[in-house]
């Protein structure tokens, strides 16, 4: 039979995820344990792995693609099978009820469906597990119990918190009723899946219940059990003063707080109905309690007499007060593309990097004079990307590729020129710019890079580089390094012009200099091989009118 899969609550906050990668696909074979995908919540991206076998008949939700919590994932079961009934909601009661057995015992795949059990548990008691409330979770620590045996239990109350391998975490009550038994103590450990509370009506037998799950016993029916379970809930409610179970507003409204924010409250003396809730449908939490302020109530409250809030207000210690807030933005196809071919290139070239300072006084002198042309306007970078050029082709090495087997040697120059764009970054390429003069090159870029920012680069112009030149001289930075811009073999990070006390001729003068780091891939490019080439680009920045002959 197939079995739904739904969207997980992978931590206590979390009200929707994003499949981030799925490491399944549609056909594939999958084993009990197997890491169906990975899930990013509000906290964490966290591996899924699945509680059943059989063949992954069906993705619900697609890479990138965010949903509620419970809503369908995917769908697991033999080979072939017909789940069109699934698919079109005729098989909703199923999954609810598959639903409510993965929330019970946080992702334990328990089945309760064995006729065959020694013992059948009574009709509307629920037996909790210890719930695996992290994706590496073995087994769990009681580090506190919120309730105990005889509290009466709602829906949505928190009974204990629960300490994984990662962090403590309150574990709420998916059933409603009385907390007949504790079954792992405060301080104590037990593995996921171990009879951590039972919950049902008053009078069962507890003894009973704990046999029969012993010897593996079944509920009875489970749908008649919940239903009593919620009859048995909205009688006690009614019967339940406002002192001891809910909280009542001053307009007579029901006032929603975990058992554990009532607590602090009562210890401080705040008056719930005074705090705004941050939690689902605006139920007050342990972080409401913890950042409620005096500051925060209504009028009524400060209308008290200055006598009693004079008092008051001098005794509460200031603490600071304010809105959390985030934003989740998708992220776009070309930042997609940035990330996925960046990290290609740091994780699977072996990257080195070299560094060089360059004298630019000579450099400075030349941009004034060829600028004072008519018509003419070249940039420092413009010279470096001459510069570049011109080097790679004495070091046709750095000009190359690596293509496993072999090693492609490009006997033709293309450099491209990283450009900063609102959506992130992209390399426009300068074709044989070895052939090309420094006004050409400057009128080139400067075309590319309007192009880039007006979003009308074609692939084309962004495709062919065989050596890639960043510069963030214009930002300030003195220094960086980048990432290899594959398939090229290396790029050069180019540094801002500053200056600064050198030694000329034995004599300390204010000088103009650069720093223009090589990063290489190492499979095609020795250290020897790198320096050498910085060598040369230096002799040619520190000389321009070299580039010129």
């Amino acid at each position: 039979m197939a079995q739904v899969i739904n969207m997980p609550r992978l931590s206590d906050t979390m009200e929707e995820g994003v499949v981030a990668k799925w490491l399944k696909k549609v056909g594939d074979k999958i084993e009990e344990g197997d890491i169906l995908a990975e899930i990013e919540t509000d906290k964490a991206t966290m591996e899924f792995e699945s509680f059943y076998s059989g063949t992954l008949l069906h993705i619900g939700i697609e890479e990138g693609d965010g949903a509620p919590v419970d809503s369908l994932l995917a769908i697991i079961g033999e080979e072939g099978e017909d789940i069109s009934s699934l698919l079109n909601g005729g098989g909703e009661t199923e999954a609810k009820e598959e639903k409510a057995e993965e929330s019970k015992s946080s992702g334990s795949g328990k089945e309760e469906e064995t006729e065959e059990a020694s013992g059948e548990i009574p009709e509307g008691v629920e037996v909790v597990s210890m719930p695996r409330l992290s994706d590496t979770m073995e087994e769990g620590t009681v580090a506190s119990w919120l309730k105990k045996v005889g509290d009466k239990v709602e829906e949505g109350d928190i009974l204990a918190e629960i300490e994984t391998d990662k962090a403590t975490m309150e574990f709420e009550s998916f059933y409603s009723g009385t907390l007949l038994h504790v079954g792992i103590q405060e301080g104590e450990s037990a593995p996921v899946d171990a009879v951590l509370a039972i919950i049902g009506p008053e009078g069962t037998d507890v003894d009973a219940v704990l046999k029969t799950v012993a010897g593996g016993g079944a509920k009875k029916e489970k749908s008649a059990g919940k239903e009593t379970s919620e009859a048995t809930s909205k009688t006690e409610e009614t019967k339940e003063s406002p002192e001891k179970g809910t909280s009542v507003s001053q307009d007579g409204g029901r006032i929603f707080a975990s058992p554990l924010a009532k607590k602090m409250a009562e210890e401080k003396g705040i008056d719930l109905s005074k705090v705004k809730g941050s939690g689902e449908n605006g139920r007050i939490v342990k972080r409401d309690i913890e950042n409620y302020t005096p500051a925060a109530e209504t009028a009524p409250a400060a209308s008290a007499s200055k006598e009693q809030a004079a008092p008051a207000a001098q005794a509460m210690p200031f603490v600071p007060a304010g809105e959390e807030s985030s934003e989740e933005v998708k992220n776009s196809q070309m930042r997609k593309t940035i990330a996925k071919r960046l990290a290609e290139s740091k994780f699977t070239a072996p990257h080195y990097y070299l560094t060089i300072e360059v004298n630019m006084d000579n450099a400075i002198a030349s941009r004034g004079q060829i600028n004072a042309l008519p018509d003419t306007k070249v940039s420092f970078n413009d010279m470096v990307v001459k510069a570049c050029a011109m080097a790679l082709k004495k070091h046709p090495q750095v000009n190359t590729s690596w293509k496993g087997d072999t090693t492609l040697y490009n006997h033709h120059v293309h450099v491209g020129v990283a450009v900063a764009v609102e959506e992130g970054l992209v390399v426009p390429v300068v074709r044989f710019t070895d052939q090309m003069t420094l006004t050409q090159i400057g009128a080139r870029v400067k075309e590319l890079a309007g192009k880039a920012r007006n979003k009308k680069l074609t692939p084309q112009e962004m495709e062919g580089s065989t050596f890639t030149v960043s510069n963030l001289g214009m930002f300030g930075i003195q220094e960086f390094t980048s990432i290899i811009n594959q398939p090229n073999s290396a790029i050069l990070s180019v540094g801002a012009i500053v200056q600064k006390p050198v030694v000329k001729d034995g004599q300390i003068v204010v000088g103009n200099t650069m720093k223009i780091t090589l990063a290489c891939d190492h499979r095609t490019v020795d250290g020897a091989t790198g320096a050498q080439f910085l060598q040369t680009l230096q002799h040619y920045l520190e000389n321009p009118v070299t580039m010129l002959a």
